[in-house]
């Protein structure tokens, strides 16, 4: 499979910046890459995501191929022509879909029988499965290992029982998705807080071979701010510091800032348009909801230093309306917006870093944070 080149151009302390290059385009990094479920950013156009800032998106494995089917998009000219996005796409494997569904699957060693949650069809999702989808129908260019997501909490055998079965599969995966030199493949450590466990399957993935890149699972699962950072710090260095690291499904700004300063170049989550949806507005201080009666009269954009049409050409009073009144336009402007602001905040990040001020940017990012 391709490793793709990821030059690192500037550090401090564990922070780093610099670029992903694929064969659709650079990933500069650290990246906050936008999550289109169902082959869409909900509410938000593909060239507004672009325009945002995002150089890459996540596809969503399991809901794809529920619908309208794996490989339904391939017949179509695979994911990125079915949905308009022409830069790298990263797709999860399923896995955590699959594991959040508790009483609608059966897990063994071959992979996880599931019953569908759209329709009560049942599937079975297994590492050879997760590739084929991934790679061959959907085209992605980031594919994802298949892992079982470890419950939290979890006991040190429990975590271990579930981080050996990543491995087998992840093993499995790796000789199902073959030789393929435009697409990379991406390794996932497990093992809950455990140190010695993340160390283990850290080392363990990278003598398996041929991974592109390392992400650290099971995380963002109820464990809290300060725990996964401690998880993370004492991951990151077990992590091959020339592939990219991905934290997956974090998060908040703060947790992305706190992840940067351990090692992290990238993140995806679904906060910026699911918040959208419900009103809440993103900023450096945590979120606010519009729908509260003291912006009502507020002519004010709702950041006129982020340089995108939702954030500085409606009014605060105008959305709050819009929310208010259930209108989608509202909705579609925040999730805008709101992804506007995690790649300002990316793109804040890494000129900090290049500037070597990054440390006292995340040290005053602290200190305002009230989210």
């Amino acid at each position: 499979m391709a490793v793709f080149p990821f030059d690192i151009d500037a550090t401090e302390g564990r922070a780093r910046t610099g670029a992903l290059r694929t064969p659709r385009g650079d990933i500069r990094t650290p990246a906050f890459m936008p999550v289109g479920t169902a082959a869409t950013v909900k509410g938000v156009y593909m060239d507004q995501v672009r325009q945002a800032g995002a150089d890459i998106i996540l596809g969503n494995t399991y809901h794809l191929m529920l619908r309208p089917g794996a490989e339904r998009v391939a017949e179509l000219g695979g994911l990125h022509k079915f949905s308009g996005w022409n830069g790298p796409m990263l797709t999860d494997s399923g896995g955590f879909q699959v594991w959040s569904l508790s009483k609608l699957r059966k897990m063994s060693e071959q992979g996880v029988e599931f019953q569908s949650h759209i329709d009560g069809s049942k599937h079975m999702l297994s590492p050879e499965r997760s590739m084929e989808i991934q790679a061959e129908l959907l085209g992605a260019d980031i594919c994802m290992q298949f892992d079982e997501c470890t419950n939290f909490p979890a006991t040190h055998d429990e975590a271990r029982a579930s981080m050996e079965l990543s491995l087998r599969w992840g093993q499995r995966s790796i000789d199902a998705f073959g030789d393929r030199p435009d697409q990379t493949l991406f390794a996932i450590v497990q093992g809950s807080v455990y140190e010695d466990l993340r160390a283990e399957s850290a080392a363990k993935s990278i003598a398996a071979g041929g991974y592109g890149g390392y992400a650290v699972g099971g995380l963002a699962v109820g464990e809290g701010h300060e725990t996964m950072c401690k998880v993370l710090e004492f991951t990151t260095p077990h992590l091959p510091a020339d592939r990219p690291r991905y934290l997956m499904g974090v998060g908040k700004p703060i947790d992305i800032v706190r992840a940067v300063e351990r090692g992290i170049d990238m993140f995806d989550c679904v906060i910026p348009t699911r918040s959208g949806r419900h009103g809440q507005v993103w900023t450096d201080r945590g979120p606010y909801n519009i729908k509260r009666a003291e912006f009502a009269a507020d002519d004010s954009p709702l950041d006129a230093a982020i340089d995108c049409p939702a954030s500085r050409n409606y009014s605060k009073a105008y959305i709050h309306h819009l929310i208010r009144s259930k209108e989608m336009l509202g909705q579609m402007i925040l999730s805008w917006h709101n992804i506007a602001y995690f790649e300002d905040l990316m793109a804040r990040i890494r000129a900090h870093i290049r500037a070597g001020t990054f440390t006292e940017f995340a040290r005053a990012f602290g200190e305002n944070w009230d989210g």
